[in-house]
Protein backbone atom coordinates (compact mmCIF):
# COMPACT_ATOMS: atom_id res chain seq x y z
CA UNK A 1 0.00 0.00 0.00
CA UNK A 2 1.67 3.21 -1.05
CA UNK A 3 2.04 5.44 1.80
CA UNK A 4 -0.12 8.67 2.54
CA UNK A 5 2.36 11.90 2.11
CA UNK A 6 -0.29 14.81 2.49
CA UNK A 7 -2.98 15.18 6.38
CA UNK A 8 -5.49 17.57 6.81
CA UNK A 9 -4.60 21.11 8.68
CA UNK A 10 -8.53 21.43 9.49
CA UNK A 11 -10.13 21.70 5.84
CA UNK A 12 -6.56 21.90 3.53
CA UNK A 13 -4.82 19.02 2.75
CA UNK A 14 -1.02 19.91 3.17
CA UNK A 15 2.41 17.76 3.07
CA UNK A 16 2.85 15.16 6.14
CA UNK A 17 5.92 17.12 6.99
CA UNK A 18 4.87 20.47 7.69
CA UNK A 19 1.87 19.86 10.06
CA UNK A 20 3.67 19.52 13.16
CA UNK A 21 5.18 23.17 12.54
CA UNK A 22 2.21 24.42 11.47
CA UNK A 23 0.52 23.60 14.81
CA UNK A 24 3.46 24.51 16.89
CA UNK A 25 3.36 27.97 15.22
CA UNK A 26 -0.56 28.58 16.45
CA UNK A 27 0.32 27.54 19.98
CA UNK A 28 3.14 29.86 19.90
CA UNK A 29 1.09 32.43 18.48
CA UNK A 30 -1.55 31.81 21.65
CA UNK A 31 0.12 30.43 24.55
CA UNK A 32 -0.16 33.26 26.35
CA UNK A 33 -3.95 33.81 25.92
CA UNK A 34 -4.48 30.20 25.94
CA UNK A 35 -6.62 30.18 29.53
CA UNK A 36 -8.53 33.31 28.90
CA UNK A 37 -9.81 32.31 25.62
CA UNK A 38 -10.70 28.94 26.67
CA UNK A 39 -12.80 30.15 29.35
CA UNK A 40 -14.88 32.93 26.71
CA UNK A 41 -15.30 30.06 24.53
CA UNK A 42 -16.43 27.65 26.68
CA UNK A 43 -18.20 30.10 28.97
CA UNK A 44 -15.88 28.20 31.99
CA UNK A 45 -17.41 24.69 30.78
CA UNK A 46 -14.26 23.49 29.97
CA UNK A 47 -13.05 23.37 33.84
CA UNK A 48 -15.94 20.96 34.66
CA UNK A 49 -15.19 19.02 31.41
CA UNK A 50 -11.54 18.75 33.04
CA UNK A 51 -12.81 18.58 36.47
CA UNK A 52 -15.10 15.33 35.22
CA UNK A 53 -11.94 13.77 33.81
CA UNK A 54 -9.70 14.17 36.81
CA UNK A 55 -12.50 12.54 38.42
CA UNK A 56 -13.29 9.59 36.28
CA UNK A 57 -9.28 8.94 36.25
CA UNK A 58 -9.49 7.35 39.59
CA UNK A 59 -5.87 8.56 40.40
CA UNK A 60 -4.49 7.62 43.78
CA UNK A 61 -2.21 8.79 46.03
CA UNK A 62 1.67 7.57 44.84
CA UNK A 63 0.50 7.15 41.55
CA UNK A 64 2.56 8.11 38.72
CA UNK A 65 0.76 10.59 35.92
CA UNK A 66 1.39 11.53 32.39
CA UNK A 67 -0.31 14.63 31.34
CA UNK A 68 0.19 14.72 27.61
CA UNK A 69 -0.64 18.63 25.84
CA UNK A 70 -0.55 19.93 29.32
CA UNK A 71 -0.11 22.97 27.72
CA UNK A 72 -0.69 25.73 31.11
CA UNK A 73 -1.28 22.98 33.67
CA UNK A 74 -4.25 22.85 35.18
CA UNK A 75 -4.66 19.03 34.81
CA UNK A 76 -1.19 18.69 36.35
CA UNK A 77 -1.86 21.07 39.49
CA UNK A 78 -5.02 18.65 40.08
CA UNK A 79 -2.92 15.43 39.53
CA UNK A 80 -0.05 16.80 41.96
CA UNK A 81 -2.57 17.66 44.32
CA UNK A 82 -3.49 14.10 44.37
CA UNK A 83 -0.74 12.42 44.06
CA UNK A 84 1.27 13.93 47.20
CA UNK A 85 4.93 13.59 47.69
CA UNK A 86 5.04 10.06 47.12
CA UNK A 87 3.46 10.29 43.37
CA UNK A 88 4.67 11.92 40.61
CA UNK A 89 2.75 13.91 37.29
CA UNK A 90 5.16 14.63 34.36
CA UNK A 91 3.34 17.49 32.41
CA UNK A 92 4.55 16.66 28.79
CA UNK A 93 3.96 19.17 25.69
CA UNK A 94 5.08 19.61 22.27
CA UNK A 95 5.37 23.29 22.41
CA UNK A 96 8.00 25.10 24.42
CA UNK A 97 5.59 28.09 24.80
CA UNK A 98 2.34 26.52 26.08
CA UNK A 99 5.05 24.17 27.90
CA UNK A 100 6.61 27.01 29.62
CA UNK A 101 3.51 28.55 31.34
CA UNK A 102 2.71 26.04 32.26
CA UNK A 103 5.30 25.23 34.14
CA UNK A 104 5.87 28.80 35.36
CA UNK A 105 2.76 28.71 36.93
CA UNK A 106 2.93 25.42 38.89
CA UNK A 107 6.20 26.90 40.33
CA UNK A 108 4.66 29.43 41.37
CA UNK A 109 1.61 28.10 42.53
CA UNK A 110 4.56 26.01 44.92
CA UNK A 111 3.76 22.19 43.02
CA UNK A 112 7.93 22.01 42.58
CA UNK A 113 8.01 18.56 44.43
CA UNK A 114 6.55 15.63 42.59
CA UNK A 115 5.78 17.71 38.71
CA UNK A 116 8.39 17.10 36.14
CA UNK A 117 8.42 18.96 32.88
CA UNK A 118 9.09 17.34 29.39
CA UNK A 119 8.78 18.60 25.91
CA UNK A 120 7.57 15.74 24.32
CA UNK A 121 5.99 14.49 20.86
CA UNK A 122 3.11 12.48 21.55
CA UNK A 123 3.97 10.12 18.83
CA UNK A 124 7.17 9.42 20.52
CA UNK A 125 6.84 9.36 23.92
CA UNK A 126 10.62 9.42 25.54
CA UNK A 127 10.17 7.13 28.41
CA UNK A 128 10.20 3.43 29.54
CA UNK A 129 7.77 0.66 28.66
CA UNK A 130 5.16 0.34 31.62
CA UNK A 131 6.03 3.66 33.21
CA UNK A 132 2.32 5.32 34.62
CA UNK A 133 -0.52 4.57 36.09
CA UNK A 134 -2.83 7.27 34.40
CA UNK A 135 -2.11 8.59 31.29
CA UNK A 136 -4.30 11.65 30.08
CA UNK A 137 -4.26 13.97 27.23
CA UNK A 138 -6.88 17.14 27.16
CA UNK A 139 -7.83 18.77 24.07
CA UNK A 140 -4.52 17.55 22.24
CA UNK A 141 -5.38 14.04 20.63
CA UNK A 142 -6.57 16.37 16.87
CA UNK A 143 -3.82 18.15 16.70
CA UNK A 144 -1.77 15.09 16.49
CA UNK A 145 -0.19 14.17 13.04
CA UNK A 146 -0.37 9.99 13.15
CA UNK A 147 -3.27 9.77 16.04
CA UNK A 148 -2.09 5.77 15.86
CA UNK A 149 1.02 6.34 16.35
CA UNK A 150 0.17 8.39 19.60
CA UNK A 151 -2.12 5.69 20.77
CA UNK A 152 0.49 3.06 20.11
CA UNK A 153 2.74 5.00 22.06
CA UNK A 154 0.74 6.28 24.86
CA UNK A 155 -0.13 2.31 25.25
CA UNK A 156 3.57 1.19 25.81
CA UNK A 157 3.95 3.83 28.18
CA UNK A 158 1.49 3.01 30.49
CA UNK A 159 1.78 0.10 33.25
CA UNK A 160 -0.55 -3.28 32.93
CA UNK A 161 -3.58 -1.96 34.57
CA UNK A 162 -3.51 1.99 33.76
CA UNK A 163 -5.99 3.86 32.03
CA UNK A 164 -5.61 6.44 29.25
CA UNK A 165 -8.00 9.39 29.37
CA UNK A 166 -8.87 11.49 25.88
CA UNK A 167 -10.49 14.43 26.47
CA UNK A 168 -11.35 16.21 23.22
CA UNK A 169 -13.90 17.95 21.21
CA UNK A 170 -16.52 15.15 19.32
CA UNK A 171 -19.19 15.12 17.33
CA UNK A 172 -22.46 16.90 18.62
CA UNK A 173 -25.45 15.29 18.88
CA UNK A 174 -27.86 16.41 15.78
CA UNK A 175 -30.13 18.46 17.11
CA UNK A 176 -27.21 20.72 18.13
CA UNK A 177 -25.21 20.72 15.18
CA UNK A 178 -26.90 23.54 13.62
CA UNK A 179 -26.20 26.12 16.39
CA UNK A 180 -22.56 24.88 17.14
CA UNK A 181 -22.09 25.33 13.25
CA UNK A 182 -22.77 29.15 13.75
CA UNK A 183 -20.98 29.71 17.20
CA UNK A 184 -17.59 27.40 15.30
CA UNK A 185 -17.27 29.43 11.99
CA UNK A 186 -19.25 32.40 13.06
CA UNK A 187 -18.04 33.92 16.79
CA UNK A 188 -15.34 31.57 17.54
CA UNK A 189 -12.92 33.10 15.00
CA UNK A 190 -14.26 36.90 16.11
CA UNK A 191 -13.26 36.12 19.70
CA UNK A 192 -9.99 34.86 18.36
CA UNK A 193 -9.42 37.71 16.82
CA UNK A 194 -10.31 39.95 19.56
CA UNK A 195 -8.86 38.57 21.86
CA UNK A 196 -5.18 36.63 20.42
CA UNK A 197 -5.42 38.73 16.87
CA UNK A 198 -5.18 35.56 15.18
CA UNK A 199 -8.45 34.47 13.86
CA UNK A 200 -7.03 32.22 11.50
CA UNK A 201 -5.89 30.02 14.55
CA UNK A 202 -9.22 30.01 15.89
CA UNK A 203 -10.46 29.29 12.15
CA UNK A 204 -8.40 26.10 11.95
CA UNK A 205 -9.14 25.11 15.88
CA UNK A 206 -13.41 25.07 14.25
CA UNK A 207 -12.24 22.77 11.19
CA UNK A 208 -10.07 20.07 13.69
CA UNK A 209 -13.14 19.47 15.26
CA UNK A 210 -15.09 18.19 12.23
CA UNK A 211 -12.13 16.47 10.94
CA UNK A 212 -11.46 14.65 14.31
CA UNK A 213 -12.82 10.90 14.34
CA UNK A 214 -16.13 11.33 16.15
CA UNK A 215 -16.85 9.05 19.09
CA UNK A 216 -17.28 5.38 17.71
CA UNK A 217 -13.99 6.11 15.71
CA UNK A 218 -12.17 7.19 18.20
CA UNK A 219 -12.73 4.54 20.30
CA UNK A 220 -12.38 1.39 17.69
CA UNK A 221 -8.53 3.18 17.31
CA UNK A 222 -8.15 2.59 20.44
CA UNK A 223 -9.26 -1.06 20.72
CA UNK A 224 -7.16 -1.43 17.58
CA UNK A 225 -3.79 -0.69 19.21
CA UNK A 226 -4.73 -2.39 21.93
CA UNK A 227 -6.98 -1.07 24.85
CA UNK A 228 -9.67 -2.73 26.41
CA UNK A 229 -12.55 -2.11 28.27
CA UNK A 230 -13.25 1.33 25.88
CA UNK A 231 -15.70 3.36 26.26
CA UNK A 232 -16.87 7.40 26.17
CA UNK A 233 -18.76 9.82 27.89
CA UNK A 234 -20.07 12.63 25.87
CA UNK A 235 -21.00 16.11 27.71
CA UNK A 236 -22.85 19.05 26.16
CA UNK A 237 -24.55 17.44 23.74
CA UNK A 238 -21.55 15.78 22.72
CA UNK A 239 -19.13 19.04 22.19
CA UNK A 240 -16.59 17.26 24.14
CA UNK A 241 -16.28 13.29 24.86
CA UNK A 242 -14.04 11.80 27.58
CA UNK A 243 -12.56 8.44 25.99
CA UNK A 244 -11.13 6.25 28.32
CA UNK A 245 -9.21 2.31 27.70
CA UNK A 246 -7.32 0.58 29.76
CA UNK A 247 -3.76 -1.64 29.41
CA UNK A 248 -4.15 -5.23 30.53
Amino acid sequence: MEQKSTTHFGYTEIPIENKAKKISNIFHSVADKYDLINDLMSIGIHRLWKLFTIHTSGVHRGAKVLDIAGGTGDLALKFSKIVGNTGLVILADINSSMLNIGRDRLINQGFTNNVNYVQANAERLPFSDNSFDCITISFGLRNVTDKNAALRSMHRNLKPGGQLLILEFSQTADWFAPIYDIYSFGLLPKIGKIFSNNEKSYQYLAESIRMHPNQEALKQMMEEVGFEHCKYDNMTAGIVALHRGYKF
